[in-house]
């Protein structure tokens, strides 16, 4: 931990930001920092540590100071860790959180996961070493505080020194939006050849392997379209998950949807869903996330709410006159019907059938018999 140096966590010139992932907590070798949990930064020249609560507590370091690093797997209640070893700190080393450390390495813990996207990043950024080809200009001078890392400004200077460092920030977050949309295309390319590159492996070496669950499953996996599925760990977590997951969401269920008369109950899609991933299980509240941006992405698919609260999944080309009129010629041709006739004659749910004939009978085409016997549906003659 000697070799962070306090940071107004600002790109400077040349330096370009790579990933940032959140829910990240620093270990001073085997012991926890006393710092929070905060933000970690891979730019082409430093690792950036940025407190969640406070930002003036910032702390960075060159990539230049990392010998190696390594992976370190998650436990019962451990989070995955990526360890950096280091050089030791020069003797000019500017002031930071920590004067002395008797560790030779430091640790990132991901509470939030992301550790597999951040790895595979600083591996490039260590194999390329971009800090050595295009050094950095030097930032505005800023006095440094040993204990916050707080810039101080007086008078004119100070007041300039802020514009600066505002419009900085701006630059800093506009990049930073379109970077996160330039990596939704760009991971949606990879995943769609290392699909096919495990497909190739498999067949090659099928003479080598048993029939056993694990092949079968794994071509399962394959013919749904999700060999490689969207999880927290390669995606990290918040929009950008959503939207990598409800993408792949919409390439998944096109064939089931249309199997099924164009809409499912999200019940449905979420046993379907799960079956495919297998070990990489969905929660629910993923899945409804990522179903409420099929819209935004103009994805064929939409969620949709019955006034009952019964969610489906549908396609967009999915009429609901041509739903109402199946409704109405059903019950017309047998004299009545129950949700649970009408499910077995279209081969649907009963839940989904129900929500037909209600929405049959709120547009004045069928009404209701409620006994003892059951909700009954009849043409509606009035």
């Amino acid at each position: 931990m000697d070799r962070f140096t306090w940071s107004n966590g600002l790109l400077e010139i040349n330096e370009t930001l790579v990933i940032q992932q959140r829910g990240v907590k620093l270990y001073d070798g085997d012991d926890k920092a006393k710092l929070d949990v905060g933000v970690a930064l891979l730019s082409t020249h430093r690792l950036i540590w940025r407190d969640v609560k406070n930002h003036e507590c910032c702390i960075a370091m060159p990539l230049s100071q990392i010998v190696f690093f390594e992976e370190q797997a998650a436990g019962i209640g451990k989070s995955a860790k990526i360890v950096i070893h280091l050089h030791p700190a020069p003797a000019n080393k500017e002031p930071g959180p920590y004067q002395h450390s008797k560790y030779p390495f430091i640790k990132l813990s991901f509470k939030e996961h992301g550790q597999i996207e951040f790895y595979r990043r600083l591996t490039e950024e260590m194999t390329q070493k971009r800090w050595e080809n295009t050094p950095v200009s030097q930032p505005i001078p800023t006095g440094t505080s040993s204990q916050a890392g707080r810039t101080r400004a007086v008078g004119i200077v100070g007041i300039e020194r802020k514009i600066e460092e505002k419009r900085k920030e701006t630059d800093k977050n506009i990049s930073e939006a379109f970077e996160d949309l330039s990596k939704l295309m760009v991971k949606a390319k990879e995943m769609v050849e290392l699909s096919r590159s495990i497909a190739n492996k498999i067949k090659d070496k099928q003479g080598d392997i048993t029939e056993d669950e694990t092949i079968r499953f794994k071509s399962y996996l394959l013919s749904m379209g999700i060999a490689n599925p969207v999880t927290r760990d390669t995606h990290g977590s918040g929009t950008h998950y959503h939207l990598q997951l409800a993408k792949q969401l919409g390439d998944m269920l096109q064939a089931p949807l249309e199997e099924r008369g164009g809409m499912m109950a999200l019940t449905e899609v979420y046993c379907l869903v799960n079956r495919a991933r297998g070990m990489e299980l969905l929660s629910p509240e993923d899945l409804v996330n990522a179903c409420k941006m099929f819209e935004s992405l103009k994805l064929p698919l939409r969620l949709r709410v019955f006034d009952s609260g019964v969610m489906v999944v549908q396609l967009q080309s999915h009429s609901e006159e041509e739903m109402i009129a199946s409704a109405l010629d059903s019950v017309s041709d047998k004299g009545s019907l129950t949700a649970e006739e009408f499910a077995k004659l279209l081969g649907l749910s009963v839940l989904l059938s129900k929500e037909r004939l209600l929405l049959a009978e709120k547009m004045g085409h069928l009404c209701r018999d409620d006994s003892v016997e059951g909700l009954r549906f009849y043409p509606n003659l009035f």
